[in-house]
């Protein structure tokens, strides 16, 4: 079943990445995700609902630029989920630590990009 795009909602985050296949053994290894792949220059994220929509995209480029939106994913096990990024080659560069709605903590990818991670405790 298609599911529908919702109004004002987030819809797609794409990552520029300088090493496409590189960023999609990252993030499968580390979150599990999977892709569309649509060439050497880009690979679409395929959403964790059967038969949904993509969710984002990886693109490649020469270079990361800092300062763009800060994406957070969610995380029923939060340690688990940081281990599973090291051992991916990502870099956990703040936290764990707690905050008024639980705890988080940030990384990057191997090409720079930097994520979030929450967790409700």
């Amino acid at each position: 079943m298609q599911q529908e795009h919702r109004h004002h909602a987030i819809d797609y985050v794409e990552l520029t990445v300088t090493d496409l296949e590189a960023a999609k053994g990252f993030y499968s290894s580390a979150f599990g995700w999977q892709f569309n792949d649509y060439g050497p220059e880009y690979a679409g994220i395929a959403n964790p609902s059967a038969g949904g929509p993509e969710v984002g995209g990886l693109r490649v480029d020469s270079q990361v630029s800092a300062g763009g939106p800060l994406v957070l994913l969610f995380s029923a096990d939060l340690d688990g989920t940081a281990a599973a990024v090291s051992g991916a080659g990502g870099e956990v560069v703040n936290g764990p630590y707690d905050f008024p709605g639980g705890r988080r903590f940030h990384f990057t990818d191997p090409s720079g990009n930097e994520l979030g991670v929450w967790a409700e405790q």
